[in-house]
């Protein structure tokens, strides 16, 4: 059996009808630069997270950057995230002259430990930005109250957890803004490149939509240095129309989540470490991701046997080489390292059908069997 990470055919045959209508509508209304479909999404989008404004971005790198400049940070500014993420949440703070400063996990969640981020405030602190991993909101409380207590804007990346909530409170509602990716394979995925910020202040709101036009306001007046970085109308036609199934998806998610806890612990126990949903949290499960001894030699093994893996992420951010110059040494955060040598993502998506994960399982526990 050849189990993918991801297969998009079945959705698309599901939509098909309707997607060609509205790309074909958008074609036939040669509106193709921020029309009606990308205000659309920006307002359906928006009030789903209980935000009031929705700023369609070119992609959710551009997100994060156009935030972060849009709420002030910028040379010689400090910012204060997670070493355990994609590149994209630090290298937009290096590109606006600021420093990334990164702390440690809390090896539960594989979110950034609260506990880490007041240590590692200075006078050159200008934000935090929280990584919602794998579709689990971080402590939000707590950061939103260190963030209270200096003064610091905070920019939640929560490009893999649309739809998560804490406490019942959605994603950006504790933060300054929040920024999410439409890359195809996310929860809620347009066919190409696409991003939007949400955000409940109509000052950074306003900032963030003149700096994604080249921080022109008016038109072909230039007060701030901004960049092309606008939402596809295309991509919007076709997020309009999966948007309205994204709650059923992600229900359909967490039932796989469900049933893989189920198979793993009745086959392997104790010997993989399972996701953990935080009590008052509402997990999305973009990612299905265990914690194994052997991961790499699983990976190939699983490889061998038709299951499509995935490893996020093999070296934290600290130890990248492109940061060498900020300075940090292997065992400065322990809890990432050991996630990146730990994790290992299984096949997650709404149309996953239940034998093919029982037969991930049964792989993982044969290979556990065998070599362990």
């Amino acid at each position: 059996m050849n189990v993918p990470m991801l297969d998009l055919s079945e959705q698309y045959e599901q939509l098909k009808p309707e997607i060609l209508r509205v790309l074909d509508e958008v074609m036939r209304s040669s509106r193709f630069i921020l029309g009606d479909y990308v205000k659309k999404m920006e307002a359906e989008i928006a009030a789903y997270s209980r935000a009031k404004h929705g700023i369609g971005c070119g992609n959710g790198s551009d997100a994060i950057h156009i935030a972060l400049q849009a709420a002030g940070v910028g040379p010689g500014d400090e910012v204060i995230t997670t070493s355990f993420t994609f590149f994209a949440t630090a290298g937009a703070i290096v590109r606006l002259g600021a420093k990334p400063v990164f702390v440690d996990i809390d090896p539960v969640t594989f979110n950034i430990d609260p506990r880490q981020i007041e240590a590692a405030v200075t006078e050159k602190t200008k934000a935090i930005i929280p990584v919602h991993l794998y579709g689990q909101m971080a402590d939000m409380e707590a950061i939103a109250a260190i963030a209270k207590r200096h003064g610091l804007v905070v920019i939640e990346d929560a490009a893999q957890a649309i739809g998560a909530k804490y406490h019942g409170k959605c994603v950006g509602e504790l933060g300054t803004a929040a920024t999410y990716s439409f890359f195809p394979t996310k929860n809620l995925g347009a066919y190409g490149d696409g991003g939007m910020i949400i955000t409940n202040d109509d000052e950074l709101a306003e900032k963030c939509r003149v700096i994604r036009v080249h921080g022109s306001k008016p038109k072909y007046y230039h007060h701030v240095l901004g960049y092309n970085s606008r939402l596809d109308e295309m991509q919007a036609a076709i997020l309009s129309v999966k948007f309205p199934h994204l709650d059923r998806w992600t229900e359909q998610r967490r039932q796989h989540a469900a049933t893989y806890t189920r198979l793993l612990q009745e086959a392997v126990g104790d010997l993989v470490v399972t996701p953990k949903e935080v009590e008052g949290c509402y997990h999305v499960f973009h990612q299905y991701t265990i914690r194994v001894p052997k991961r790499d030699e699983l990976q190939a093994f699983l490889k061998e046997q038709g299951i499509a893996t995935m490893v996020y992420y093999p070296l934290p951010l600290h130890l990248q080489p492109v940061f060498a110059s900020l300075g940090y040494k292997e065992g400065l955060l322990p809890e990432a390292e050991k996630a990146a040598k730990e994790a290992l993502s299984l096949p997650m998506f709404p149309e996953l059908k239940e034998e093919q994960q029982r037969y991930v399982v049964e792989k993982i526990a044969e290979f556990y069997r065998h070599f362990v």
